[in-house]
């Protein structure tokens, strides 16, 4: 695992990125696991997550589950990236933020309880920053899970779930919001998240559980960056295919090796064509582009027209927005 050479450090990152425990003492059982005292578990993740290993230990959500999000990008003058991206980041529905190798320099996720809210947070930042957003809906994920394999090359794809939204019940997403921005990293988690919500700890476990089981929640566990891991060569690869292609594309570019993340989006007519997206992370630009050229020997896109921008700096990366909270000032 490259930037980590601490062997337990290595199991918790690349073991626990899902199926977390859903016990009174979690930590407790990763530290059975490796050989090792609850607290040593805590001090290590509590150490990563400081350093920037580590994001949280909490979870991902199903897009378009219990929520609303969009990509959307503006095309920035260099000499205001910083401005414009401050002005991006202060909006507190936006969760990811990217400055990508393109005309369209800014990429980032707005999100946040419903369309409205959404639509709200896109119309502020055109507003404010006088530019174009081009706002590219999500139409149907081949693979979003975005777990990461830390030793060696090989990566399971998950198979597919569909979302069951009908197990949903009121506060659940009180609950997937608390998550979402990460478990406190002690030896009780859940009682303390309980405690927030004035709810029942048993409860809580037990909704938790209903979740995951009914594919809201895709993945529960360490959330790692994969920059400070060595992960730092970061491609989006768009491709031009109309909807009937990519029946075919989608599925096979998602189970190719190397790509992390795959998925259909409407196009923005006479700006951006592209349709199929999917993220290349790799430890070098070589070794990305490695990965892309043999994505194009696959049948479904040969001679496909596609594009390249690969992710020069991050400006935010935070868990989803899912309840409603106050707007940027």
């Amino acid at each position: 695992m490259h930037h980590v050479t601490d062997p337990i450090d290595q199991t918790l990152l690349n073991d626990w990125q899902r199926d977390f425990p859903l016990v009174d003492r979690p930590f407790a059982t990763l530290g059975r696991a490796v050989d090792i005292t609850e607290d040593e578990v805590i001090t290590r993740l509590s150490r990563m997550r400081k350093s920037g290993r580590i994001t949280r230990v909490g979870a991902t959500i199903t897009p378009g589950t219990v929520s609303a999000s969009t990509l959307a990008a503006v095309a920035t003058p260099p000499e205001q990236i910083e401005e414009i991206a401050a002005l991006i980041d202060a909006e507190p529905g936006v969760n990811h933020n990217y400055l990508r190798e393109d005309h369209w320099n800014l990429w980032f996720v707005a999100t946040g309880p419903d369309t409205d809210h959404v639509e709200a947070t896109l119309a502020r930042i055109e507003r404010r920053t006088g530019l174009k957003v081009m706002d590219l809906r999500l139409v149907r994920p081949f693979n979003v899970d975005l777990g990461f394999c830390m030793r060696g090359d090989t990566r399971v794809v998950p198979k597919p779930r569909t979302a069951d939204t009908s197990v949903m019940q009121p506060g659940d997403k009180q609950v997937l919001q608390v998550l979402t921005r990460g478990l406190p990293i002690t030896s009780e988690p859940f009682a303390e998240i309980a405690a927030q919500l004035n709810r029942d700890v048993t409860e809580v476990m037990h909704r938790i559980d209903i979740l995951t089981r009914a594919a809201i929640i895709s993945r529960l566990g360490v959330i790692v960056r994969h920059r400070a891991l060595g992960w730092s060569a970061n491609a989006m690869v768009v491709w031009n295919l109309s909807p009937d292609q990519i029946d075919l594309a989608g599925p096979a570019l998602a189970a190719h090796p190397g790509v992390s993340l795959c998925y259909e989006r409407r196009p923005v007519e006479g700006h951006w064509p592209y349709r199929l997206y999917s993220m290349i992370h790799a430890r070098s630009r070589s070794e990305a582009l490695a990965t892309l050229q043999n994505a194009t020997t696959l049948p479904e896109l040969a001679d496909v027209e596609h594009k390249v921008l690969f992710s020069t700096r991050c400006f935010k990366q935070t868990g989803a927005m899912i309840t409603q909270r106050e707007v940027a000032a």
